[in-house]
Formats: structure tokens, sequence, C-alpha cells
């Protein structure tokens, strides 16, 4: 069995950031003729402009674009698979102010020689830290926050063969700590966003855009490695996992100054990551309703434990019922856990 990963190397020469960026700025030409095209067809036939549609209008302007005729192609298919997707009329227009650099391309418009990547006859040295694990099916260029430029590869790569461990396990996520399991583990960091806050303001007041693009960049860089390191972790350990289906949007529509905390959990990107790592480790994953799982009680099921924001500050509390003494973050951890194994936290019976 094979699945797809995408692969990031970063490109090292700055000279070739101009090539870069004159052909980034010819995908936002195109893709600004797709959107406005897209738009007038809607207005007059009412009807969508489909991928072909607009590979069809945009035929035969490659070479005068400083593009490959398929990175042409694959502008116009994601810009018609986006608004189909998001339901819109019209897309955010692209620009080399507000928009980062997005080259897109196929497998057969590059050519991959030790660590240096030929795009048109044009070579782009990387920084390859690894190999590729198979046939590259697509990929492209991308600029970060700090205009630096990477090229990604979407591959095919076998799964990776899992130790049968019979374990299975459900996560709490949180802000204090971010991820609890039932197992009793627990993985924490610092916050971020109130870590940066007095840098990040500084740096603001004194109009210091670049540094405020540096700091922003090193909270989503440390965001994201914390996360990928769990992830893998529990995506090796275990052979079945159950997560809550927590959504910091939500909590930042309650208000209650939770804004900064939600914000910087990064539940949503940990939720992805282990979603597809435990699919390429062969194991089970799941998201249930976590509702009452924090004041239910794991052992007896009564829901008794503490409630009401007044109560989040409580962190050990003991089950009135049958005496259980429970850590708030464990046992909502059990009782996703036993959701996941289809049993009504209530009554103790399974429902699959």
């Amino acid at each position: 069995m094979t699945h797809t990963i995408t692969y990031k190397f970063r490109v090292k020469d700055a000279s070739c950031h101009k090539n870069l960026e004159k052909m980034a700025g010819s995908v936002n030409l195109v893709w600004n003729y797709c959107n406005e095209t897209s738009a007038f067809a809607w207005k007059r036939d009412n009807r969508f402009l489909s991928g072909f549609d607009l590979n069809y209008l945009t035929a035969g302007s490659a070479k005068d674009l400083g593009l490959s005729s398929q990175t042409i192609q694959s502008i116009g298919e994601t810009h018609a698979k986006n608004r189909s997707q998001f339901k819109m009329k019209k897309l955010k227009w692209r620009s080399a102010k507000k928009s980062l650099g997005w080259i897109p391309f196929k497998r057969q418009d590059i050519r991959i020689e030790n660590d240096n990547v030929v795009y048109r006859k044009k070579r782009f040295r990387i920084w390859k830290s690894r190999d590729l694990p198979g046939k590259i099916r697509t990929g492209c260029f991308v600029q970060d926050a700090r205009r630096r430029w990477y090229v990604c590869f979407v591959c095919d790569a076998p799964d990776v063969e899992q130790t049968k461990t019979g374990t299975s396990i459900g996560i709490d996520l949180g802000f204090k700590t971010q991820i609890t399991c039932s197992d009793g583990i627990k993985y924490e960091r610092e916050n971020l966003t109130r870590h940066y806050e007095k840098k990040l303001a500084i740096a603001q007041r004194a109009n210091q855009k670049r540094r405020v693009r540096n700091i922003h960049a090193r909270i989503k860089n440390k965001r994201a490695d914390f996360n990928h390191k769990a992830s893998t972790e529990i995506a090796k350990r275990h052979e079945s996992i159950t997560v809550g289906n927590v959504s910091s949007k939500a909590m930042i529509k309650r208000g209650k100054g939770w804004a900064k905390s939600a914000t910087d959990s990064g539940w949503f990107q940990f939720k992805e990551m282990l979603r597809y790592k435990a699919s390429r480790h062969g194991v089970f994953f799941s998201e249930v309703n976590e509702a009452w799982s924090t004041v239910t009680c794991s052992d007896c099921g009564s829901r008794t434990g503490p409630s009401g924001l007044g109560a989040l500050g409580v962190r050990v509390w003991n089950c009135s019922n049958c005496g259980s003494s429970h850590d708030r973050d464990v046992n909502a951890a059990m009782n996703i856990k036993h959701l996941g194994q289809g049993i009504d936290l209530c009554s103790g019976i399974s429902t699959i």
C-alpha cells in the first residue's frame, strides 16, 4: 500500500530568488485572469468555468509568461477547485505585495540532479536533507512570510509497517496542557504567543516589519515542531487513536479572554498531522464529540465533576458517587477513549 506525502526543501541561492519572483508574478497574472474571466462567465451565463475551460482560454501563453504549459494548467485547475470548494463566485486577487509567491508544477516539468532542481532549464540549488521516498506526482515553489523560497514535492510513499501494540488511546486537547493522553502521558509547551508578545509589541510600535515577520515565523515553526514530534510519537505507540472535536474557532467566538490561548493551541494542525500519520502507520483514527467528557466520571459514568467557568481551575476532583479521584484532563481523555470504542459515557453500554 502507498500514500502521498509532501517533502519540503529550502532553496539555497538568493540569486535564484529574482527568477522565482518573476515567475511568481506571471502566476499571479494568470490567476487574476482566471478569477476575472470566471466571474464574468458567472455574471453573463450563470455558470462556473471548469478547469478544462480555463486551460483552453490560457493555452499558448506559457512561452510569453516564462512558465511551462503544465504550470499554466495547474493554476487554472487549482482556481476552479478552490472556487468550487469554497462556493465563491470570485476568489481573492493575487499581488506581489500581499500574496506569497507560488509556482505550481507537474512531474514532467522538473528534473532533480543531486541537490539541484531544474525547471525550464533553470537550476535551483536546495538543501536536500533526505531522499524522496518514491515517484513525484506534483509540486510547487512556495514562499514563506520571510520571503524565503522552498520547493515542495508530493510523492508516493509506501506505508510504514506498524508494530502491533494492541493499545488504544484517547486524547484531550487543552490550553494549560496542550495534549493529554488517557494513559497519563502529557505533552506540554509554553504559550508561544504570550512568550513573544512583548518583543512583538516593541517591533510593531517601531514599525519593524521584517522583525515582526521573523517573530511570527519563529512562533509558527516552534508550534509546528512541537506538533510534529508529539503526533509522530503517539502514532507510533498505538493501534487506535481517538481525539475530541474541540475547535479553536469555537473557543475564540465564546470569548472570555481565551482568544490568545485558543490561537496558540494549534489544535487543528495537530489533529491533521495525527490524522495523516495514523493513516501512514496503519493506525485507526477517529474524532468524536467530547461533550460532557470533562464532568463525567470515567469509572462510573456519573456527571459529578466540576462544571462551569468558575471551576476551570480545579485540576483534580473526586467523584461523589463512587469516590474515584481524577486528574481533570486524564479523565476527559479516558472518556474520549470510551467514546471512540463506542461506549456510552453514562450507561457504560457499547453503542457499536
